[in-house]
């Protein structure tokens, strides 16, 4: 096993993009088999060892960086298995944790299979997808990760390996689990107890339901109950044709009633991508690109699976409800052939690289947000984003997965004072939040940076829930202390 405890080696683990700067360790570890990672875990109470775990670096919300504890980059269980299809419309594949997405994504499209789940950052690790329950654009149709893994091989903190097969672990009519472990012996457990929000998208605490399967505690547990080693994922065949385009309104009503009939399930038109940018969003991207309209007040990216068959019919039934939403239809971008689609997503990409360039040139972070609400709920908290930055003259930009009733505002402070002000006023986005029934986050997980407030939406009993279940897997407390679970709230470890 490789360790490196050199400052160069160091220093790149210490950060990810969520820009927290207090991150320090005595060292990094590189399991270069799941054997050693279990050997690692299972010495790490007898050597004084608490662990973070660390993907590629591209999470939001600090998740990877230390805080005094060792380091265990996932980066050498890079191995990729072949393809193995059950039928003529289902695969899987075996992958281990450090694979890259994109690299995944690559090998099953050149063999005309499809993995869904399409987080905009390309360069991360599926097993911290997995571990994040990641999701993206294509969550409209496909749902987040969750739904699409299939088999999970977890290393548990003691250094037992569980390997969990969709059905193998279901809890029982009291929501209790029970393992037998040759390190930990037997362990039982009940299921969180507590209800999770009402959302088409939530990634904040666990996973909790009437009889679910234990691989789902698992994924989206941020680490901190298990290091998902090895996953099988689930594949579907590769769409045969695309649809994309980006429509501008010249009215944001116009634009939300566009988005109701995509949205509709009576409609002909079935989207698996719906993406909003508002008007300073595409006022950000004009600088790239000039023939974005003038008098546009947001617009709406989308993706349509179709066929060549059926495309036509596909577009003239999209025509009919821009013209219907008084879309401004002849300035809109349709984009049918793969090069054309290439440039589309680049423009949806290129708005976070716009952003941290102008952030760059400032002094400040920006106060960004990553909730959502029930679908009834969501134009009355969009209208609440627009209407309390506006009162506070914050330049700010609304974006993201409107058809999950989840979009990013990100608000960019020009200087302390407006980000301390900003900073506020997150809290008063957090309640409002809550008050309609939504999420802390919808995707980007709560990490470090917003275990504090996951508090405000579970309260002390959902937190002790979370402690209960993770001090049955962890009694030690050795993996990911300070992710997920407020530190104060954990309390001293098993003796």
């Amino acid at each position: 096993m490789i360790f490196k405890q050199d400052q160069a080696s160091i220093k790149g683990f210490l950060e990810d993009t969520s820009n927290l700067k207090c991150g320090h360790t005595p060292g990094v570890f590189f399991p270069e088999t799941i054997s050693e990672l279990s050997e690692l875990l299972r010495d790490a109470v007898k050597e004084h060892r608490r662990f973070t775990i660390a993907g590629n670096g591209t999470g939001t919300t600090g998740g990877r960086i230390p805080l005094g504890d060792y380091v265990i980059s996932m980066q050498k269980l890079d191995r990729i298995g072949e393809l193995v299809e059950l039928s003529s419309d289902q695969a899987y594949i075996t992958v281990q944790a450090g694979v890259l997405l994109d690299n995944i994504q690559q090998k099953v499209e050149q063999n005309n299979w499809f993995y869904p789940p399409d987080p905009t950052e390309k360069l991360c690790f599926i097993g911290s997808t997995i571990a994040n329950n990641s999701s993206g654009a294509r969550s409209f149709k496909y749902g987040a990760t969750r739904k699409h893994i299939q088999r999970i091989l977890v290393v548990l903190p003691g250094g037992d390996l569980l390997d969990l097969s969709r059905g193998s672990y279901v809890a029982d009519n009291e929501g209790m689990f029970h393992l037998t472990l040759p390190y930990a012996g037997d362990i039982s457990f009940q299921r969180p107890q507590y209800t999770m929000p009402d959302t088409s998208k939530h990634n904040a605490g666990y996973f909790s339901e009437d009889g679910m399967d234990l691989i789902d505690l698992f994924i989206g547990s941020e680490g901190t109950l298990g290091i998902i080693a090895e996953a099988d994922l689930m594949l579907l065949p590769l769409p045969e044709a695309i649809i994309s385009c980006l429509v501008y309104f010249a009215n944001l009503d116009d634009l939300f009633k566009f988005t109701g009939l995509l949205k509709d399930s009576q409609n002909s038109i079935t989207p698996r991508a719906i993406e909003f940018f508002d008007e300073n969003s595409l006022g950000f991207l004009v600088s790239k690109y000039p023939e974005i309209p003038s008098g546009r007040a947001g617009a709406i990216y989308f993706e349509q699976e179709t066929t060549p068959e059926t495309e036509e019919a596909d577009l003239d039934a999209l025509f009919e409800q821009m013209e219907l939403c008084n879309a401004m239809t002849d300035e809109s971008w349709m984009a049918l052939d793969r090069n054309e689609q290439a440039r589309l997503r680049e423009f949806r990409h290129s708005l976070p690289l716009l952003v941290n360039d102008w952030l760059s040139r400032q002094n400040e972070s920006k106060i960004s947000t990553d909730m959502a609400v029930p679908e009834g709920a969501f134009r009355e908290l969009f209208d609440f984003y627009c209407t309390s930055c506006r009162q506070h003259g914050f330049f700010y930009i609304i974006f993201g997965h409107i058809g999950n009733a989840h979009v990013h505002l990100n608000i960019l402070p020009r200087n302390r004072d407006e980000f301390v002000e900003a900073k506020l006023l997150y809290r008063e986005f957090i309640s409002k939040t809550l008050a309609l029934g939504g999420t802390l986050s919808a995707e980007h997980g709560i990490g470090k940076l917003k275990a504090e407030y996951l508090v405000e939406m579970y309260h002390e009993h959902g937190i002790e829930e979370m402690i209960r279940v993770k001090k049955s897997l962890d009694p030690y407390l050795v993996l990911n202390t300070g992710n997920l679970i407020p530190v104060a709230y954990l309390g001293n470890a098993k003796t």
